[in-house]
């Protein structure tokens, strides 16, 4: 797959999510999931007594065979992509490396890519404290020129201090996303961490069930450094990234606590998504794209 550090070098995000998923498939190929259907028609064949207003004379010239073009009523799967956009997504700052955000983007729009090849309908939701953009799901190529042209804008921009409200945001993409979508969430789901806020988080996590909704969500984390605490034993000054609040302290003397309750916090969003029947998937941001697009093939190929 395309190395991750060349990203940068790549303006055009629509070019980039087509090389991004290229070298997914040839990989694909090579692998023990070669048995994934991963070239998908954009015709289908004409069945005897239809009209033939959507014919498609001109692969009727080249071949003898009566083909209809598919359009947007007809394509098999509704995908709403949502991105949780909060100050805290942006972490790490450094320059060598992918934040949380460019990577939950680079992800989305290799799955805009992945579902225009499947004829599939593509929405987007971004929020912070509030839904900032909410596009219905459609499989027009301007409406996928506008997704791309929302994602780049957000790779642009960089808020300090902007808090989560994942709760409130999920509860308005669930009550506006068509029934029975599949909607796709990328986020640190790092929002206020006391009991309550816990509690309507969940309840927003079974608010995407409605309508018969299958969801997948992407827990977009640095697994070394937010999980695993992985620092070297020496002071440091951390900065909460949406409240802008400071500690200094020696790593060595948290890590331990820190481990345990992120564990803790991790297995209750396992828990809770089990009970709601929610796709949990852990996405590192140290590793490739292959761990957001197989669950993504994997999911599709069990609704179809």
């Amino acid at each position: 797959m395309l190395d991750q550090h060349k990203f940068p070098e790549i303006e055009n995000l629509e070019l980039l999510a087509k090389q991004v998923v290229e070298g997914f498939i040839i990989g694909l190929h090579k692998s023990p999931f070669y048995g994934f259907s991963v070239e998908f028609a954009e015709h289908r064949l004409y069945n005897p007594g239809e009209s033939t207003r959507h014919l498609d004379w001109k692969v009727y010239a080249r071949t003898g065979k009566m083909f209809v073009k598919r359009y947007e009523e007809e394509t098999n799967l509704r995908c709403q992509l949502v991105i949780d956009a909060s100050s805290s997504m942006y972490f790490p700052k450094e320059e060598s490396k992918l934040n949380k955000l460019q990577f939950s983007v680079y992800s989305v729009a290799a799955l805009i890519h992945l579902l225009k090849r499947q004829r599939d309908a593509a929405g987007l939701s971004i929020f912070t404290d509030k839904v900032l953009f909410n596009s219905a799901a459609k499989s027009s190529t301007t409406h996928h020129h506008l997704l791309y042209a929302q994602l780049e804008n957000l790779l642009r921009q960089s808020p300090l201090n902007v808090t989560t409200n994942a709760a409130k945001s999920l509860h308005e993409i669930a009550e506006t996303t068509h029934q029975r979508s599949m909607i796709i969430l990328f986020s640190d789901m790092f929002d206020n961490m006391d009991a309550q806020s816990s509690d309507d988080l969940f309840s927003a996590l079974q608010h995407l069930r409605y309508n018969k909704h299958e969801v997948i969500l992407f827990h977009v984390v640095d697994k070394d450094k937010e999980l695993d605490f992985a620092f070297e034993n020496r002071p440091y000054k951390f900065i909460d990234m949406e409240s802008g609040d400071e500690v200094k302290l020696h790593s060595h003397e948290v890590k331990d606590y820190y481990v345990e309750q992120m564990k803790k916090f991790e297995t209750a969003l396992k828990l809770r998504c089990g009970q709601f029947k929610i796709d949990f998937v852990e996405a590192d941001i140290n590793q490739d794209f292959r761990q957001v697009l197989l669950p993504f093939l994997t999911k599709r190929s069990k609704l179809f």
